[in-house]
C-alpha cells in the first residue's frame, strides 16, 4: 500500500494557479450598526444588492447605516384556545354547555 502513496502534492487542497496578473472585482466596505453597539464591516461587490439589514452575531438586527429603515412588518398576535373557541360558540351556548357538563358530572358523583 505504501508503494502507490502519491508523492509531491497534497490533492484537492492546493490551486495551481497563481493570483499574479489576476484582476479582483471592485468591492465597497458595508458598515451595519446593531443597537447594542457592535459595528459589522463587510466587503459587497460594487455591483451587488446591499442588503438593509444584517443579524448580528448577539442575535439583535443590525441596520445599514446611512440606509433606508426596513419596513416594518404586521405582525400578527397568536390566537389562542380562547380565541378559536369563541369564533364557534358565544358566551351564553358556551354557559349551556357548561351547565349540561357539570349537571352530567354530578349525576356521576351520585351514583
Amino acid at each position: 500500500m505504501a508503494d502507490r502513496a502519491l508523492r509531491g502534492m497534497r490533492l484537492g487542497t492546493q490551486s495551481l494557479e497563481s493570483i499574479e496578473n489576476a484582476e479582483l472585482a471592485a468591492r465597497r466596505e458595508v458598515h451595519y450598526d446593531c443597537p447594542n453597539g457592535h459595528v459589522l464591516m463587510f466587503p459587497f461587490s460594487v455591483e451587488a444588492d446591499v442588503p438593509l439589514s444584517w443579524e448580528c452575531h448577539c442575535g439583535s438586527l443590525a441596520l445599514l447605516r446611512d440606509g433606508e429603515q426596513p419596513e416594518a412588518k404586521e405582525e400578527k398576535t397568536a390566537r389562542t384556545h380562547w380565541d378559536m373557541l369563541l369564533e364557534r360558540r358565544t358566551i351564553p351556548e358556551l354557559e349551556e354547555l357548561l351547565e349540561e357538563r357539570l349537571e352530567y358530572l354530578r349525576s356521576m358523583r351520585a351514583s
